[in-house]
């Protein structure tokens, strides 16, 4: 069987003021295919079954459309550059046996050269990885990323969610000059990462004060500190 080509649908979202950066993996196949579904937004993380939107929504109250219209996607994009977040997932493609939204189901992957969108945005300090450094996770390739320009992450904090820095060196003559980059790998925002939630303490500490509080509770208190 030939395997299935899924290439990222998407171009970074960047822009001169951009701070910080959204980096995940790829978007479920349809969103390459074009075969949406009622509810999706043909936008990144714009998945129906994904919770990165939700969330936001309700940290900013931002009364977003979950629909496929262009109108969903402005607000999306408003709200983006209003907070000075790109985003630019690290996946560019992969290859698919199993067509699922799996990231342990990719293969011969390539990536995104993240390091030169950095050089090209000065401005930014911060990655928001949409995930830690489980295999095939977006922290777990950055890291490899990472390597190839002989570059490493500095633990900061291991407590979820991690974070950790590494030092950009100036693309120009001078590679005394040097950036302090700080990356955050929050909790993934899929129902996939729901029992990894579940048995966090701090998780069980808070819904034990509170039986109603659940695991999108969770990544709202979490994500607030970061967007």
């Amino acid at each position: 069987m030939k395997p299935f080509l899924h290439t990222h649908p998407y171009e970074p979202f960047l822009f001169e003021g951009a701070t910080k950066l959204i980096v995940g993996t790829l978007p479920p196949p349809r969103f390459t295919t074009g075969e949406l579904k009622e509810g999706d937004v043909d936008f990144s993380y714009g998945s129906r079954d994904g919770q990165l939107w939700p969330i936001l929504d309700r940290i900013f109250n931002l009364n977003l459309e979950y629909e496929t219209t262009f109108h969903a996607i402005a607000q999306r994009q408003h709200f983006l550059r209003k907070r000075g977040i790109g985003i630019c997932d690290i996946v560019a493609s992969s290859e698919r046996l199993k067509i699922d939204a799996s990231d342990l189901g990719m293969q011969q992957i390539q990536l995104r050269n993240v390091i030169g969108y950095l050089h090209e945005y000065p401005k930014v300090h911060t990655l928001l990885f949409t995930g830690g450094n489980s295999k095939n996770g977006p922290e777990y390739f950055f890291r490899k990323h990472l390597n190839e320009f002989g570059l490493r992450l500095k633990l900061i904090s291991n407590e979820v969610p991690r974070i950790h820095e590494f030092k950009l060196p100036s693309p120009g003559k001078n590679i005394e000059v040097e950036r302090t980059i700080r990356t955050v790998s929050l909790t993934a925002p899929s129902g996939a990462a729901n029992r990894a939630v579940g048995s966090l303490p701090k998780y069980k500490e808070l819904k034990r004060k509170d039986p109603k509080f659940n695991t999108i509770d969770f990544r709202v208190l979490q994500y607030s500190q970061f967007f």
